[in-house]
């Protein structure tokens, strides 16, 4: 690419971007917003739900002095009882121990849940709890699950959980059964275990398996693994304890967590459950923020109902994923409007051509940044973050409005004068620089800011298309830009190509990152034409 003076194409191929960055905005909002069809589930109820009460701010079962009042839990299960028939506990204490009697006032059965871990006093806590509610409330009881995912997260031996598994069944009432439950692979990897339960409880999530399944194939791959673990354990019964889709969070190759995506996952599985008789649970009843602080943003949404306890979608009918996706629009001329306002100031524009520059700029940054303030809004955990994001955002806003005021002189046909760069870019580069070392080394629950970093990379690289002075890029930028499109094709490469975003990343990076790669390069090449002819 050359930056030699503009000319008419060069001017022309910048309308063109204008047009077509304001258009690709407005066809985002507007896609959102339209129904899905998809197959309708065979009815809006549903066998087993896992339930959390720890949907408030600042609530989380990591906190050892939760406690969560019965009221609460009575108005849950009075909810949940008109769609579910059963719901699945993880632990006891913090008042989920209320859950079984509560849970019988409105014909409801509970897998009860006995947490283990690292602490071997906190474990037998936990067992002298679930024993004693399974004993108050033996005819509710589904089952008792002892330990949840505890062989992967590599706290306790296969042998030690299945000592606590013989302790707990031999103190309970005939006709409870026992079991533990872990993600799938993890049973096939320790079969001993197969003999101290009566069930086998595996997980089965596509969105987070090793090799991320799409969701148009999620369901073949769960019936797949549910042969296969069936296969592997004869004679014993299988249950699905934990299924579901995420609605919000970072794509897993193409694994798109979304609204439309979760309805279509669980509307299809629960036709595939109905149609095998399985015994299954879905994760889970109600958002769960705290667990954002340990998954990222996706971690939050595997909910049915949201943290305020509203259905996310139906399960018949076609599915909106934004069903107010005309604020996307609101947002773009709301920016539309500021960029002319603050281009009032010059006064040298031909005609129309600045104004409308200007307004296109800003209706592509508006809608961009009511992308990223959506993604804000799902991923932002506490005032810092909030804080952090929304001072990012601002910045971008000004770096658009500083570039696009320059851009719609230009293709306006103002007197030239430089574009700005300098410190502004070098610390756009640095963000990106880090952010992408970030996505290399600890990207699994990392989130791509595309609509904040949109603004100053495209920015950037149309004033550099336009600009008429080649200026040779410092030693630092240089460096960063670099490195830049190398780490976003790493990142590419971590998702095997598959994952939309990580292509719109690399976009990104390479768009601020190559005018400053190919200034340098002018700038050696003037150089060494001026020492041939001093030579």
């Amino acid at each position: 690419m050359s930056f030699s003076p503009s000319s008419r194409g060069r001017r022309l191929v910048a309308w063109l971007a204008l047009v077509s960055f304001a258009l690709a905005g407005a066809a985002w909002w507007w896609c959102k917003g339209r129904p899905v069809d998809l197959p309708d589930a065979p009815s809006a109820r549903i066998a087993c739900v896992s339930y959390a009460p720890f949907r408030e701010a600042g609530e989380t079962p990591l906190d050892p002095h939760a406690f969560v009042s019965p009221a609460r839990i009575d108005a849950d299960l009075r909810a949940l009882s008109e769609r579910f028939d059963c719901v699945r506990t993880y632990s006891q204490g913090q008042g989920l121990s209320a859950v079984p009697g509560i849970a019988a006032r409105y014909h409801m059965q509970v897998l009860m849940g006995i947490w283990l871990g690292r602490d071997a006093k906190a474990n037998a806590e936990q067992v002298a709890l679930g024993i004693a509610t399974a004993r108050a409330h033996p005819d509710v009881l589904r089952g008792v699950i002892v330990g949840n995912e505890v062989l992967l997260r590599g706290e306790l031996s296969s042998k030690e959980i299945a000592g606590y598994l013989r302790e707990v069944r031999a103190a309970l009432p005939a006709g409870i059964p026992v079991s533990y439950a872990d993600v799938w692979e993890y049973w096939l990897r320790h079969p001993e275990l197969a003999g101290a339960v009566d069930f086998v409880t595996i997980h089965i999530l596509p969105y987070w398996e090793d090799q991320p399944v799409p969701p148009e194939r999620a369901i073949r791959h769960v019936e797949d693994v549910y042969a296969k673990v069936e296969q592997a354990f004869p004679g014993k019964r299988v249950m699905i304890g934990e299924t579901g889709w995420p609605s919000a969070g970072r794509p897993r190759r193409d694994a798109v967590a979304s609204r439309v995506n979760e309805a279509r996952y669980l509307r299809e599985f629960l036709r595939y459950a109905a149609s095998v008789q399985m015994p299954y649970n879905v994760i889970e009843a109600f958002d769960q923020p705290w667990k954002r602080a340990q998954e990222g943003t996706v971690g939050g949404y595997w909910g049915i109902f949201d943290a305020q306890a509203r259905p996310k979608f139906a399960m018949q009918g076609p599915v909106v994923e934004i069903p107010r996706w005309w604020l996307g629009w609101l947002a773009g001329a709301t920016g539309a409007a500021l960029f002319v306002l603050v281009g009032l100031r010059r006064r040298r524009w031909e005609r129309r051509r600045g104004w409308t520059a200007l307004g296109l700029a800003g209706f592509a940054s508006g809608c961009a940044l009511a992308w990223q303030w959506r993604q804000m809004v799902y991923a932002c955990r506490d005032d810092w973050e909030w804080t952090v994001s929304i001072v990012a955002c601002l910045a971008a806003l000004f770096t658009a409005l500083r570039l696009a005021s320059w851009l719609a002189g230009r293709v306006a046909g103002a007197p030239y004068k430089p574009a700005p760069a300098g410190r502004l870019r070098f610390a756009w580069l640095f963000l990106l620089a880090l952010y992408g070392l970030l996505l290399v080394f600890d990207g699994r629950y990392r989130d791509f800011p595309l609509g904040l970093f949109a603004l100053p990379c495209v920015g950037y690289a149309l004033t550099a298309w336009l600009d008429e002075r080649v200026r040779t890029p410092s030693r630092e930028a240089l460096f960063l830009a670099a490195w830049l499109p190398l780490l976003a094709a790493v990142v590419v490469a971590l998702e095997l190509g598959e994952n939309p975003s990580t292509w719109l990343w690399l976009v990104l990076d390479l768009a601020i990152a190559m005018p400053v790669l190919q200034a340098a390069r002018q700038a050696r090449a003037t150089r060494a034409r001026t020492g041939d002819m001093l030579g």
